[in-house]
């Protein structure tokens, strides 16, 4: 491991958190404590990407590298260190070299992910690479969209009856970033028309189920937090761009169904595995936050938000950390070796909590 690099990031990290002008940097340096496991303890030198676990295991799995970059980008965003922004041409470097040499993968939303950390890292830096990227990306999902179960972005290549929540979600968050950043109006309306076709067919008083078979109608109703996390999301960009108010009733709709729903004892954020599952809670939270901070919500419901994140938070670091890793089920501490995608959900968590502490929305924190 690089430890002159992480060392000195945290060092700079914990500097620049001693400064008199921030008033609270409880949750900044816990964070500060969870980028820097993910780094010392899962990004591979070598290879520049993530290994799959604390023990070195380098088995190569290309989406969870873009939550991986999004944490870097909110740790950048966080420190403005020149040090954390040396991962991002790291990482520009070494997953395309482990994915066959470029960005293409058959899993739609794979390259839905990645396209939306590309374009994270273009507006945090400036770098043309990552734009490139993103866009080169956006074109590569486009031909997901079909006529079979009346349309939708498929969830793989082969598989075009396939109509996934977890396919359809992201690429409405990248079609609304991309108009955002470039302003064409066929990115805006693919951004509708991909939540049009998400909520009339998947979403049900809040839930989002997790597939429609676009051959045989047949949908599968069950729920997992990261499918709600992109529909918040998507809902939340619209408004945005929109001003359509019914987008934040839907996003808020989904929060609620998440937070009644999809806990475990102590209204916790269910576990969901120690593989890809382990980023699921993480993408929830990430949205979400989106949705306390621009959802021009009530005052009581913001608060009773904030209020969950900061109890899953709090429990996340008392009862299920260990020196800055975390487990699936936040109520637990790992054990040796970790997993990186349940870190990837932990250091979401804590980077949202960083992030509603600088705007002054926290209570205090134990």
């Amino acid at each position: 491991m690089k430890k002159w690099l992480y060392a000195g990031v945290l060092a700079l990290l914990l500097t620049n958190c001693s400064q008199p002008a921030r008033r609270n940097t409880v949750w900044a340096g816990r964070a500060d404590t969870a980028a820097v496991a993910l780094a010392e303890n899962f990004w591979n030198t070598e290879k520049l990407y993530c290994n799959y676990d604390s023990a070195g295991d380098t088995t190569f799995h290309y989406w969870p590298q873009a939550h991986a970059l999004d944490i870097f980008t909110d740790w950048y965003l966080r420190s403005g260190s020149e040090r954390v922004k040396t991962l991002f041409d790291e990482w520009y470097k070494g997953v395309p070299a482990a994915n066959d040499g470029g960005f293409w993968n058959q899993y739609y939303d794979d390259m839905e992910w990645n396209g939306i950390a590309a374009l994270r890292v273009y507006k945090a830096t400036g770098d043309t690479r990552f734009l490139e990227a993103a866009k080169q990306l956006w074109e590569f999902i486009q031909p997901a969209w079909n006529d079979r179960g009346e349309g939708g972005m498929t969830w793989k290549k082969g598989m075009e009856w396939s109509k996934n929540a977890c396919s359809n979600g992201p690429a409405a968050i990248l079609a609304a970033r991309m108009y955002q950043e470039l302003k064409h109006e066929e990115d805006l309306e693919w951004a509708k028309k991909i939540y049009a076709w998400e909520k009339s067919h998947l979403f049900d008083g809040g839930a989002i189920y997790d597939n429609l078979n676009g051959d045989t109608g047949r949908i599968a109703r069950f729920c997992l937090t990261y499918n709600q996390g992109t529909f918040i999301g998507a809902g939340v960009e619209l408004y945005k761009l929109t001003g359509d108010k019914t987008y934040i009733e839907d996003a808020v709709q989904a929060a609620d169904y998440t937070l009644d729903s999809l806990t475990v004892e102590g209204n916790i954020l269910q576990p969901e595995g120690a593989r890809d599952g382990g980023i699921f809670k993480g993408i929830f939270v990430r949205y979400f936050t989106q949705l306390i901070r621009e959802g021009d919500l009530p005052e009581a419901t913001r608060d009773r938000y904030i209020a969950f994140l900061q109890h899953n938070a709090e429990t996340l670091w008392t009862e299920g950390n260990t020196d800055g890793r975390f487990a699936p089920d936040w109520r637990k501490a790992p054990g040796t070796p970790s997993a990186m995608t349940p870190q990837l959900s932990g250091c979401m968590l804590l980077e949202a909590m960083a992030l509603l502490e600088r705007e002054g929305a926290l209570k205090e924190s134990r």
